[in-house]
């Protein structure tokens, strides 16, 4: 990993790190045609082993299987998308060394928001999920809202949900919502909101993919009044190579972002209304970044692959920076 960041605006000096991203093992259980579960460590980015899935399943039916444990939220495809699927290193593209996005640190983009603001990523509680003839799926989720390994806080739960439609076998359609309880500076419980919709076209090594969402809601990390809004797409074509050689398959990719998010409360977004234009003139300019990543991965075989990204990140604020990434990944 080597990032450009050189200090200004919060920023560490530039960086050239060589570390092990993630480790993991996942145990599948199952035990008849009712019973599974699944028990997976992992290590992360120099943080002590910790778990990441632990649930045990009912297949009551096709329609209705039932979850007690720790999981991913029901929310976006780019969190619910393994990351043995995603030819992108990081889901965030954070940048070592830079900081700044308004209420939760680090970069402004899609995966930045979504997880810090607590809609996406693993949590402990109750999931539903399952198929509604042959083209609706659905997936709902009832937890703690604190995240992965944490003891709730108060008496309140979060919610979220999400409902997918193939149109055809290679076009999926989906809409995602979440419901986020927090603590605020009060003592008080609040609730944040967030909706939106993502599109896939294609599947994983097969050809031409793409996947693409936008999301909007509360940034309450900033304040209760506070919003923010992004839009994110991942295209990528998967290439077979031939027979024989050192590597099976080249993966091409390009990722595209644009966020942004209030920097002080008091506005919605992303309808603005003459209010909240003239709420702004007296509170500086809100956030906005754009964040490109050009990449390519050398597949080995399956899902063993080699791969460099450049994610490139531009803010109206803080300035632009990039991150140089390469990652192997060995999965069996």
């Amino acid at each position: 990993m080597r990032s450009s960041a050189d200090g200004d605006n919060g920023a560490a000096d530039a960086v050239d790190d060589v570390l092990i991203r993630r480790a993991r093992i996942s145990v599948d259980i199952k035990v008849g045609d009712v019973f599974d579960a699944r028990v997976a460590p992992g290590f992360s980015g120099g943080e002590a082993v910790k778990l990441a899935d632990v649930y045990a399943r009912l297949n009551l039916a096709r329609s209705f299987r039932v979850s007690a444990g720790q999981f991913k939220r029901a929310f976006s495809i780019f969190e619910l998308s393994s990351s043995s699927d995603l030819p992108t290193i990081e889901r965030d593209a954070r940048i070592e060394g830079v900081s700044g996005c308004p209420g939760v640190g680090g970069v402004c983009t899609f995966s930045g928001l979504s997880k810090r603001l607590q809609f996406d990523a693993r949590d402990l509680g109750l999931r539903a999920q399952g198929d509604l003839g042959t083209r609706v799926q659905y997936l709902a989720t009832i937890t703690n809202g604190e995240g992965k390994n944490t003891h709730d806080v108060n008496a309140s739960k979060s919610a979220s949900g999400r409902v997918v439609m193939a149109l055809t076998d290679a076009l999926r359609l989906a809409g995602f919502g979440g419901v986020h309880d927090y603590v605020g500076p009060d003592s008080a419980t609040h609730h944040a909101r967030a909706i939106g919709a993502d599109v896939e076209v294609g599947t994983w090594r097969e050809g031409f993919h793409l996947v693409a969402a936008v999301m909007a809601g509360d940034n309450w990390l900033v304040g209760t009044a506070a919003g923010f809004f992004s839009a994110q797409a991942l295209a990528s074509v998967y290439i077979p190579l031939r027979p024989g050689g050192w590597f099976a398959a080249v993966e091409p990719l390009l990722r595209a972002g644009w966020t942004t998010t209030e920097a002080a409360a008091g506005c919605d977004l992303p309808i603005i209304s003459a209010a909240c234009v003239e709420a702004r003139a007296h509170r500086g300019t809100d956030y906005r970044a754009l964040l490109f990543t050009p990449g390519i991965s050398l597949y080995v075989a399956g899902k063993n692959w080699v791969g460099l990204n450049l994610d490139w990140y531009d803010t109206n604020q803080a300035g632009s920076y990039w991150s140089l990434k390469a990652q192997a990944f060995v999965y069996f």
